[in-house]
């Protein structure tokens, strides 16, 4: 019985803390005055200083802000078919997304990392995660496209994704659903979840020149739900420390089975001595199958490989690689400040927040100051690598930035607010309203060595009455707060595309010299590329017709084929031709059930037709690019299976030739 009231009095407590996520702050009413607002203002022309990188959680996909003018520069496509890019839809990305489990149009992008050297943003690369169908992907930030994805074995939930090492050496991925690994019978019983079910780490490493990645190596840890990561800096650069919940191991009724004890952990990992037992021979290999997904700007097309073994180590037999913390309750956030010395936890459902001491972690280790372990892991007493406590901070800390002078900024969920306070006396400095529910935050370079103290950014997951009612769901939003004095200052709001859980922003200077404006047709390797309209041709090999086309503004070459019939597979390799900036060219065809293309200058790119009915059947481009742009348009003209119609092509000519009344 009382086990039972004690359940019951978690479940009011949760259901109450969350109802509460839905409250209005007491001064919701507050407006952004007119001196606050120029600070948001960019005139027409001009630049923002800032690019900000918001995930699309739901949508998949990746989407790119100017700051401070909060204006909606790109969407990049990752997880999820993308009709206006013609990603997932031409036969060139279509292998993108590819899983092991076959193809995967749309999954659930959470968090963003930006690559760094010696633990500063580099603007090279930014990475991201898919949750449903574990994944990770590198995104070029010279072309602003996915360049890369990496399907991840013996996981479920990608959730704890994909954060870095201070020089990108790795990509870490923990598992949120602990499962039974991929190599055994996960036939089982859900309720031995204690016995069968594992949580793995995998640590991917990144090619310094290309960005390449693969798979290093994996850590197979107890059954828990890994949540937030980040990396040590400077003295703990070999470490990387994790949230993780459900230390009690509960596989029904989270809310309130992994809502029992006081404290759960967070994880130490010494990536460094993992490596030494990887170079010794010490991991295991592991039978496997995932898929890896690379897209080559040469060919403008991509390739997916099914991989096929992993190595792993078991943390329970090399009790050096990881540590467990106890940290209060239920933590999602677990962040590492710019010095490298302070872990902060923050727990979903604690009413404090508890910042670690890494000089104090490695005392206690070294002491075997530890209260016993959990799955094969040493467990160190609380206490022994407490560096304090933020007392009463607010309700329902998530997540922790820094602005390098000294503070931290820890965003609260269910009292909907921002909170600064002090790294080293731990008070509280300052506090702001979010409208409403806010769940992670952002400053400049806030993860890293170099923070910019300029702005924080709140992304918040409900805004009744901020914005013009759409329906059953509102618009999703972030608002700007300028900190560059000392108190935080709303200055702007901005609607984001759904859902913005989790973001990176990086000064513009790193990244928009380096912006790819064409690419060249001399270097394009695709092998259907038409470099010129000479070498435009339509080609039939059985019952497959290859059309090797070119778009200029503003026509396209050729514009007239005939000759296509019922059973056809109909593949168009269209090559834009121009060689100036911004200038793509689309590709659609009626009756297409695969979208559309868009073809960016010097590219080539494929759209597979099966025509389903004889007829005439208009192809035009689909992208604004000149005054003539109505007219760049041409027909495919489809006769009956087994007629003896003559495949033609040609532009500027009508083949064959018609006689007076318009016919053969």
């Amino acid at each position: 019985m009382k086990a039972i009231q004690l359940k019951n009095i978690a479940l009011v407590s949760v259901v109450v803390l969350l109802g509460m996520g839905g409250c209005k702050p007491k001064n919701a009413a507050s407006a952004v005055d007119a001196g606050a607002a120029a600070k948001a203002y960019v005139a027409p022309g001009k630049y923002d200083e800032f690019y900000n990188f918001v995930s699309g959680g739901f949508s998949g996909q990746m989407s790119v802000y100017g700051l401070p003018s909060g204006r909606l520069l790109r969407v990049i496509p990752v997880f999820s078919v993308d009709p206006e890019k013609g990603w997932g839809y031409s036969e060139e990305t279509k292998p993108m997304l590819n899983t092991s489990h076959g193809f995967v149009p749309w999954d659930d992008l959470h968090h963003t990392e930006l690559s760094q050297t010696n633990g500063e943003i580099d603007g090279r690369w930014i990475f991201a995660n898919g949750n449903n169908t574990p994944r990770i992907a590198r995104v070029d930030l010279s072309t602003f496209r996915t360049n890369e994805i990496i399907e991840i074995p013996n996981s479920a939930g990608n959730h704890s994704s994909p954060f870095i090492t201070e020089n990108t050496e790795y990509v870490v991925a923990g598992t949120r659903f602990s499962v039974p690994p991929d190599n055994v019978n996960g036939d089982v019983p859900i309720n031995t979840y204690k016995k069968n079910f594992k949580g793995t780490i995998s640590f991917v490493s990144v090619d310094k020149t290309s960005g390449n990645m693969k798979i290093a190596f994996q850590l197979l840890c107890p059954g828990v739900n890994f949540d937030l990561s980040h990396a040590g800096k400077g003295p703990s650069h070999d470490w990387m420390f994790f949230s993780c919940y459900n230390s009690e191991q509960a596989n029904t009724l989270l809310e309130v089975n992994a809502s029992q004890k006081d404290k759960d952990f967070i994880l130490a990992v010494n990536w460094k001595k993992a490596e030494e037992y990887l170079a010794q021979g010490k991991a295991k290999k592991q039978s496997v199958k995932y898929a890896h997904n690379v897209y080559d700007e040469k060919t403008h097309s991509a390739t997916s490989t099914i991989e096929t073994e992993v190595q792993v180590l078991d943390v329970k037999d090399f009790p050096d690689i990881a540590y467990f913390i106890p940290c209060p309750k239920s933590p999602h956030g677990c962040d590492v400040d710019p010095t490298g010395e302070y872990i902060v936890g923050s727990g979903k459902l604690a009413a404090l927040i508890p910042v670690f001491s890494y000089t104090k972690l490695q005392a206690a280790i070294a002491a075997k100051d530890f209260i016993g372990n959990f799955g094969g892991i040493p467990v160190v007493k609380y206490e022994s690598a407490l560096y304090g406590e933020v007392k009463k901070p607010g309700l329902g800390p998530l997540h922790t930035e820094f602005d390098g002078k000294g503070n931290a900024y820890t965003s609260f969920f269910v009292s909907s607010e921002i909170v600064k306070w002090n790294i080293k006396d731990l008070k509280v400095l300052d506090r702001v309203p979010t409208y409403y529910s806010i769940g992670h935050l952002c400053i400049p370079g806030g993860d890293s060595r170099k923070p910019n103290a300029k702005y924080v950014i709140a992304y918040n997951k409900i805004t009744k009455d901020r914005y013009l009612p759409t329906g059953p769901e509102l618009a999703q939003s972030a608002q700007l707060f300028d900190i560059s004095g000392d108190k935080m200052q709303l200055i702007l709001d901005f609607p984001t595309i759904g859902e913005p859980h989790y973001a990176q922003a990086v000064s513009a200077d790193l990244i928009k010299t380096k912006s790819v404006k064409i690419f060249k047709i001399e270097d394009n390797f695709n092998p259907y590329v038409s470099k010129g309209e000479g070498q435009t041709k339509v080609v039939r090999t059985g019952n497959r017709v290859d059309v090797n086309m070119t778009a200029i503004r503003s026509h396209l070459a050729p514009d007239n084929i005939e000759g296509i019939k019922i059973g056809d597979e109909v593949y168009f390799h269209i090559t834009n031709l121009e060689q100036d900036w911004d200038v793509p060219h689309g590709f659609a065809i009626k009756g297409s059930v695969n979208a559309e293309l868009l073809i960016m200058p010097g590219e080539t790119q494929t759209l597979k037709w099966v025509p389903d009915r004889v007829g005439m059947f208009p192809m035009y481009c689909t992208d604004f690019c000149s005054a003539l742009h109505q007219e760049m348009s041409g027909y495919v003209r489809v006769s009956p299976a087994g007629s003896n119609t003559k495949l033609l092509f040609s532009t500027g000519k009508n083949l064959p030739a018609a006689d007076s009344t318009g016919t053969k």
